[in-house]
This record gives C-alpha cells, sequence and structure tokens, in this order.
C-alpha cells in the first residue's frame, strides 16, 4: 500500500482552489490536481504492508494530543523554484502545522518509516511540472490575481490516505481519521 498522513480541506476552500484550477488549467499544459485531492500533506510513508496497517495506526493514534489549530490558505508559488519549477503550490500556514509533521515523523521512523531529508514545507499541490512547458501566461494571470488569500479552515483531525497511482492519475482514499484530543 502507498500510504502518507494529511489534513483534508473543507468543501467551500475546496470550491475556491477548484475555481482557482478551471481559470488556470487551460494556461498551460501541466499535470493539474484533481480538487478532489487536494490536501495538506503531513508525511509521505511510500509503500507499506497492508498487514502491518494497524501497527502503524497505533503509531499515529498515540501521537501527543494538540487542540485544533487554524490553517490559512494563501500565496502562490513554486518548488524547487520559479526559473526550474516542478511544482505549483498554494501556501499553508498554520502554527501547530509543523508540530504535527515533527511528531508524525519522529513517532513513525520508530516504525523504520525513513524520516525527510528536507525540511518540512506546508502546502497544496496545485500540479506538477512533468517536462519542460511555456509558463508564462499561467505566470502573468498568477500575477493579475485580485488575491491569493483562499480561505482559513481550523483543523482538528488528520488522516491516513491511500494513495493509489492509476493512468489517468492518484486516486487518494481516507483510510483513518485521527481526531485531535485536548492536550
Amino acid at each position: 500500500m502507498r500510504l502518507f498522513t494529511g489534513i483534508g480541506l473543507p468543501a467551500d476552500l475546496t470550491a475556491r482552489l477548484e475555481a482557482l484550477l478551471e481559470r488556470f488549467r487551460p494556461l498551460a499544459p501541466l499535470k493539474w490536481s484533481s480538487p478532489e485531492n487536494l490536501h495538506v500533506t503531513t508525511k509521505f510513508i511510500g509503500e507499506w504492508p497492508a498487514e502491518r496497517l494497524e501497527e502503524l495506526s497505533a503509531a499515529l493514534r498515540a501521537l501527543p494530543p494538540r487542540a485544533p489549530f487554524e490553517i490559512e490558505v494563501r500565496g502562490l508559488g513554486w518548488f524547487p523554484n520559479p526559473h526550474h519549477p516542478r511544482v505549483f503550490w498554494a501556501g499553508v500556514h498554520a502554527p501547530g502545522l509543523d508540530e504535527l509533521a515533527r511528531d508524525t515523523e519522529e513517532a513513525l521512523a520508530r516504525l523504520g518509516i525513513p524520516k525527510e531529508s528536507r525540511p518540512f514545507s506546508a502546502h497544496l499541490t496545485l500540479a506538477r511540472v512533468k517536462e519542460p512547458a511555456p509558463l508564462a501566461v499561467l505566470r502573468r494571470e498568477v500575477a493579475a490575481l485580485d488575491s491569493d488569500d483562499f480561505g482559513a479552515f481550523v483543523a482538528d483531525r488528520f488522516y491516513l490516505y491511500q494513495s493509489q497511482l492509476t493512468p489517468s492519475g492518484s486516486i487518494y482514499t481516507k483510510l483513518v481519521e485521527f481526531p485531535f484530543g485536548n492536550p
């Protein structure tokens, strides 16, 4: 099973981002994300044996309790940089999200899941750049936006997701829900 942990988005925020994607999609030949797949990844796990799913779930249930926290989605950018982009993203700003990612990283490292080599950088992947593409028109439209503030919501849980790769794109399925507890 190919797995990751993340926070899902509420329907109203997903709808705003879907409108943005519909506006941008015709402007550049990128691998655009499906709105229903938008989420904030806190830890990419990778391949994990199905028979050890309960062990993984138990480790995630044992994370330190935390209070719900607000997540703001604002700003647009490129990874690793605007000159050689591989990912077009919307920024995610949330006190508390770094701690959740760090706690998840530590708990899963004890199960033998390698730690990330790069620092955690919260974002929503809007598109992937699979091969060099003309981006000038898209960049102009991004610069012309009236606002790059897409809204905020309160995160009070995270999920263990399964990612199934298909020829038409990835399908993400929420397998287990982990509500935040009171600290």
